[in-house]
C-alpha cells in the first residue's frame, strides 16, 4: 500500500457549531504502525461527547485539524507489526481509534479492536463501543449490581440507555427505564425494561416509586444529572447508588438526603477503564452477542457528508430513539 492514497473524512479545522463539520476529499489514508490495525470504515457511531469536543468545551482540546469518532465498524484492511488478534478481511468494531472515525479508513490500537459476529450488521457494530462499554462500566464496575436489585435507567432510549437496559435485564435485575416520547418508551420496553415512564410528565417520579412499592431504587444510571440528580437521591433505598454518565451543567442537591441513606453518587468515565476491565467487558459483551440479547438499536443514519446534521440532531431532538450512526 502506498502512502499516497486519499480518502474522504470529516476534519475539524476550527471549534464551533455543527456547521464546522465539513467533508474533505483529499485526506491521506493513515498507515498502521506496530500493534495497530487499519480498518475500512463502513459505519461510525456518533456520541454526545463528540459534540462537546467539536465546540471546544470538552476538558481535553485536541490539536487541530482533528477527525472525531471512536466507535467504528468495518473490515480490517491491513495490520501493523505484532497484531495477532485480527487479520485482513475480519469484520470488526472498535472502542477507540488513533486517527478518528468520521472517515473512510481509520487506524486503531489492536487492544481496542474486537471481532464483530456475523449476526450484527456494520451499523449495529458502530453502536457497540462507547454505549455498551460505558453501560457495563456503570452497572458492573461502579455500581456493582447484583441480580434481583432494581435499577432505573434515567434516559433509557439513547445509545447508552438501551445498552444498560439490555445488560441489566440479562444480569437478572428489575429494570425501569425513562424516555421523553411514546416511541422512546416503546423502544425501552422492547429492549429489556420491565416498565417505562415518560420523564416529561409531571409526577413521573411518583409513578416510579409506586412501581417499587414505595421501597425505592437500588441503582440509578443517570444520563442527565443536571436535571435529575436531586430527585434521584430521594428515590434511593438505603445504601443505593447513582452512577452519573452525563450532566451538562451544575445542580443543587441536599447532602442530607445522602447521609440519611448512606447512598453514593459515582461518576463514570470510560476513559479511565483499565486494560483488565476492558477485557472483562469485551468478553461479557461478546457472549451477549453470541447469545442474542445484545442487539444494538440503530436510530437515525446519516451519510458522512451529513455529519453536521447528525451533531445537531443528537443534541436537539425531542427524545432519543437508538444510536445515531454515520455511514460511509
Amino acid at each position: 500500500m502506498s502512502g499516497s492514497r486519499t480518502m474522504r473524512a470529516v476534519r475539524l479545522t476550527e471549534f464551533g457549531a455543527p456547521s464546522v463539520l465539513k467533508v474533505s476529499r483529499d485526506v491521506s489514508v493513515p498507515q498502521p504502525g506496530s500493534k495497530q490495525v487499519l480498518i475500512r470504515v463502513h459505519a461510525c457511531g456518533v456520541n454526545p461527547v463528540e459534540t462537546y469536543i467539536r465546540t471546544g468545551t470538552f476538558a481535553v482540546k485536541p490539536p487541530l485539524p482533528f477527525i472525531l469518532g471512536t466507535d467504528v465498524a468495518g473490515v480490517v484492511e491491513t495490520v501493523g507489526e505484532g497484531v495477532t488478534a485480527v487479520k485482513a478481511g475480519d469484520r470488526v468494531f472498535t472502542t477507540a481509534t488513533q486517527s478518528g472515525g468520521y472517515a473512510e479508513f481509520t487506524v486503531a490500537p489492536d487492544d481496542s479492536v474486537h471481532k464483530l459476529p456475523d449476526a450484527l450488521d456494520f451499523t449495529q457494530g458502530a453502536a457497540i463501543g462507547i454505549p455498551y462499554f460505558t453501560a457495563h462500566r456503570a452497572l458492573v464496575h461502579k455500581a456493582r449490581v447484583k441480580a434481583r436489585e432494581t435499577v432505573l435507567i434515567h434516559g433509557a432510549s439513547g445509545g447508552v440507555g438501551v445498552a444498560a437496559c439490555q445488560l441489566a435485564r440479562a444480569m437478572g435485575l428489575t429494570v425501569l427505564g425513562t424516555a421523553g416520547t411514546p416511541d422512546g418508551m416503546e423502544l425501552v420496553l422492547k429492549n429489556g425494561a420491565h416498565q417505562a415512564f415518560n420523564h416529561r410528565e409531571d409526577g413521573y417520579t411518583d409513578q416510579i416509586m409506586e412501581a417499587t412499592e414505595g421501597k425505592g431504587l437500588d441503582v440509578i444510571v443517570e444520563m442527565l444529572a443536571k436535571v435529575n440528580l436531586s430527585k434521584d437521591i430521594q428515590m434511593l433505598v438505603q445504601g443505593g447508588r447513582i452512577t452519573v454518565i452525563g450532566s451538562r451543567g451544575p445542580i443543587e442537591v441536599n447532602p442530607q438526603d445522602m447521609m440519611s441513606k448512606e447512598s453514593s453518587i459515582i461518576g463514570v468515565m470510560l476513559y479511565f477503564a483499565t486494560p483488565e476491565e476492558k477485557k472483562e467487558t469485551a468478553a461479557l459483551l461478546y457472549s451477549g452477542m453470541e447469545a442474542g440479547w445484545l442487539r444494538p438499536v440503530v436510530g437515525s443514519r446519516y451519510p458522512l457528508d451529513k455529519a453536521a446534521q447528525a451533531h445537531h440532531d443528537i443534541m436537539e431532538s425531542p427524545g432519543a430513539a437508538g444510536k445515531i450512526v454515520l455511514t460511509m
